[in-house]
């Protein structure tokens, strides 16, 4: 297991490769990343539906939904929230700020459509019919929820969220076998699971369904909008996704490990 200093280090190289990637590159792998973390949001979302109770369909989700990030972390992929760590190698100097924003603005894009994508099969595949519509009443409420948050829980939750989630991503640096970075990275993210954060990824995947399925599905949805997706939600948890991921992480363990 590397420790937290060689952590430190390993991923300085490896956030400076990505502020270097092409156009092309980085958009595809941005794509397949948002399609990964929709799909663990999918089957999250399957696996709850039926549960007994609200406590206990978040600990189900929270098992599922880590198979997205594993996908993007061992497949190979590009993870708008994950690269907020970016900022260690900029602070290093190894990597440029005009690099970071770059990298951010694609994957961030690339993460919208993959997400609208699986978003999109799984409203006119009639994946949600599962439990005789019970699972498009869920995808329609869950909408509904992310889509009227307020901008202070939106922003104070998406921190937390990324503090975790680039936890995950960073922990699993630790190890050089896939059963040490699975291990490392499921966890953390469980846990931003069962406390209910906010991921401005899976929202990409999360609000489009629900807005997709009343219409699919003919379920009524007050509150439910793209004005509720894009500013309401999108903004306040992206934002507090940055701080989360770039500087209560990323800062931190660049001032501790690599500042001299």
């Amino acid at each position: 297991m590397k420790s937290p200093a060689a952590i430190a280090a390993a991923y300085e190289t490896a956030g400076t490769a990505k502020t270097q990637m092409s156009f092309r590159k980085t958009f595809l792998l941005g794509i397949l990343a948002g399609a990964y973390i929709a799909l663990g949001g999918l089957g999250s979302q399957i696996a709850s539906v039926c549960a007994p109770d609200p406590s206990t369909a978040r600990v189900i989700s929270s098992v599922v939904f880590p198979i997205g990030l594993f996908m993007v972390l061992i497949g190979g992929a590009e993870l708008f929230t994950g690269n907020c760590l970016i900022l260690v190698p900029v602070l290093s100097k190894k990597a440029t700020l005009k690099g970071m924003l770059r990298n951010w603005i694609i994957v961030y894009f690339g993460n919208m459509v993959g997400a609208f994508i699986i978003a999109f099969i799984a409203n006119f595949s009639h994946t949600y019919a599962f439990a005789d519509g019970a699972l498009a009443k869920a995808v329609v409420s869950t909408a509904v929820a992310k889509s009227t948050i307020s901008f202070g829980d939106g922003l104070l939750k998406g921190i937390l969220c990324n503090v975790l989630v680039c936890m995950a991503v960073w922990c699993s640096f630790s190890a050089d076998e896939i059963a040490g970075k699975v291990l490392a990275l499921w966890f953390p993210v469980m846990l931003f699971i069962i406390c209910g954060f906010e991921h401005s990824v899976a929202n990409m995947y999360f609000i489009p369904a629900g807005l997709m399925a009343t219409s699919v599905y003919g379920i009524a949805a007050e509150g439910l909008s793209l004005f509720g997706f894009f500013v309401t939600n999108l903004i306040p948890v992206t934002l507090g996704n940055i701080i989360g991921g770039s500087l209560c992480i990323g800062a931190t363990y660049y001032a501790v490990y690599l500042k001299d």
